[in-house]
């Protein structure tokens, strides 16, 4: 008798690509042809994406998190989701995914608590009108710890 439980799908790259660098995007588009590894970029915005049989963009109608939503549904165990939304990280990461912001930095079962509190902290103080300042530029430095990221998850997925 034969299991009809079909087969888990070979994990992939999922991308909240509105506000995701384009040098990370770059890098991604690369790995995905080079390891031949699915990648999908989910936005509110129409996506222009190289040819390729690895690449796809999605497209979700406006809504407040429409994107996070798509990605948190779909993303599996051994996927990686690559984000800069805490909730959306801690989401993933609770079903089995692995998650990753665009400078590289892992969010773990470990440090999402934490993070998730000091993003709450900092909202409470941007509501309260307090000016907290943005995030640093992106630069060469980002982009290194990225591509080491993502090179090692590729690594693995081997």
């Amino acid at each position: 008798m034969t299991d009809p439980t079909p087969p888990p799908a070979p994990p992939q790259i999922w991308v909240d690509a509105d506000a995701c660098p384009g040098p990370v995007k770059d890098m991604l588009f690369r790995a995905a042809e080079r390891a031949q590894v699915p990648v999908t970029l989910v936005a509110n915005q129409w996506l222009r994406t190289p040819g390729s049989r690895f690449v796809r963009a999605l497209q979700v109608q406006g809504g407040f998190d429409a994107a996070d939503d798509l990605i948190a549904e779909r993303a599996g165990p051994g996927d990686l989701v690559v984000t800069q939304d805490i909730p959306l990280a801690s989401r993933v990461l609770a079903k089995g995914a692995e998650a990753v912001n665009p400078r590289g930095e892992r969010f773990t079962k470990d440090n999402i608590a934490e993070r998730l509190s000091v993003r709450n902290f900092m909202e409470e103080l941007r509501g309260a009108g307090v000016q907290t300042g943005g995030p640093a530029a992106f630069g060469a430095r980002d982009r290194q710890a990225f591509a080491k990221t993502l090179d090692t998850w590729v690594a693995r997925r081997k």
